[in-house]
């Protein structure tokens, strides 16, 4: 048995953020989040005809989620607003998701040399492929990924009219894009008639959703403020998008 580990770098997909108020009180955003990923590979029968059976199963933890909510006293002609009050919230996870353990054939026999390549629910490429070794050599590796979520955030509010401001409640759900490992058998580092066949597990599930658990969050600026969400990085606290008026405390 040996262990195959692949660690998260902290990025995020390249384009534009889709960021939406799906009703008063909601707010959707497209992320990325750091995803770290412990495969535990258990490779069986590496001689036999058609090939192994390669048995893996794991853990997965995703990174924590945050947003700044922004209270505002005014808003000032079109485009100015006027910034009063500003409070971070970790939506923590806390909980790591479970892989079942899951078997995968390799079809070239005698032995194969067998690469790991992460994709996403659809097959396609999320990373390069990884070369693990020959099959009695055992499978080791460790690299990067990261796993697209739609963050569906609920904001509720109370103490509106507090002369110290607001306590407005955050939580909601990351409804998550799917995963996979895809293992492929090769009989030859080299040449041109190498026989390859390949086979996938599920690592995560498409459409899977963890609960985003209630934070609290208090507004200093008191009067009834206008709210606005933002999405951040955790570690930096760099804008991940832009920020999402939600309009005045007491319409929450």
């Amino acid at each position: 048995m040996k262990r195959l580990t692949a660690y998260s770098s902290l990025c995020f997909a390249i384009g534009a953020f889709a960021v939406a108020q799906t009703q008063a009180s909601g707010v959707d955003a497209n992320l990325s989040l750091p995803c770290h990923v412990n495969l535990t590979v258990n490779e069986t029968g590496c001689d036999n005809s058609p090939g192994p059976w390669v048995t893996v199963e794991g853990v997965i933890s995703l990174g924590d989620v945050c947003a700044k909510v922004i209270f505002k006293n005014n808003v000032k002609g079109t485009h100015t607003a006027v910034v009063v009050g500003e409070s971070e919230v970790v939506l923590s996870l806390g909980e790591e998701i479970t892989i079942p353990k899951q078997p995968s054939r390799g079809g070239v026999g005698g032995n194969p040399h067998i690469w790991l390549q992460f994709t996403d629910s659809k097959g396609h490429a999320e990373s390069g492929e990884v070369y693990l070794g020959r099959c009695v050599q055992g499978l080791n590796v460790s690299a990067d990924l990261i796993n697209d979520v739609l963050a569906h955030l609920d904001v509720d509010a109370d103490g509106c009219t507090n002369h110290k401001g607001p306590w407005i409640t955050l939580g909601g759900t990351l409804t998550l894009s799917g995963l996979k490992a895809k293992l492929i058998f090769r009989n030859n580092l080299k040449g041109t008639h190498t026989a390859e066949s390949t086979s996938f597990v599920t690592l995560i599930r498409e459409g899977d959703q963890i609960v985003l658990p209630k934070q609290p969050s208090r507004g200093g600026v008191g009067g009834n403020p206008l709210i606005s969400v933002q999405f951040i990085d955790c570690e930096t606290g760099d804008a991940e998008t832009a920020p999402v008026d939600l309009g005045r405390c007491n319409r929450l």
